[in-house]
């Protein structure tokens, strides 16, 4: 069901000096920074030639970013983001294993302009995973 591996996001305490470290230090491509208001997040893609990183920094006092970096003030990988071909057949299937989905369970458009689900980490093996239909 779940194709290639699209991303692995950390989150950040500082989305500047991140950033500066991937181009400067480790010489990566690394995209400008993109608010997501819908996931109270800014995010910074950094190009891999297999996948991406995907840098998160808060947006905003809901954000579920700043829980994360309160818990782990030094940051850390978030979530990790596969690719599916029918995310609602893939939500279903999950679903039917008895896999929760947060949220509400639709779809949100996620950084990509793409739709994303999330499943919960208590379901696989401590680790939050991103749905994201291609």
């Amino acid at each position: 069901m779940i194709g290639r591996l699209n991303h692995v996001a950390i989150a950040v305490p500082d989305l500047d000096a991140a950033s500066a470290q991937y181009r400067d230090t480790l010489g990566a491509r690394v995209g400008q920074p993109q608010d997501e208001p819908d996931h109270g997040v800014t995010v910074v893609f950094i190009e891999l030639p297999n996948t991406k990183i995907e840098l998160l920094y808060p947006l905003g006092e809901n954000s579920p970013i700043a829980g994360f970096l309160e818990k782990n003030p030094a940051g850390g990988i978030h979530h990790i983001c596969y690719e599916v071909d029918d995310i609602l057949a893939a939500r279903d299937r999950l679903k039917a294993q008895g896999a929760r989905v947060l949220g509400t369970g639709e779809p949100k458009i996620g950084a990509h302009g793409k739709p994303v689900l999330f499943l919960h980490p208590k379901d696989f093996n401590g680790c939050l995973v991103e749905l994201e239909q291609v």
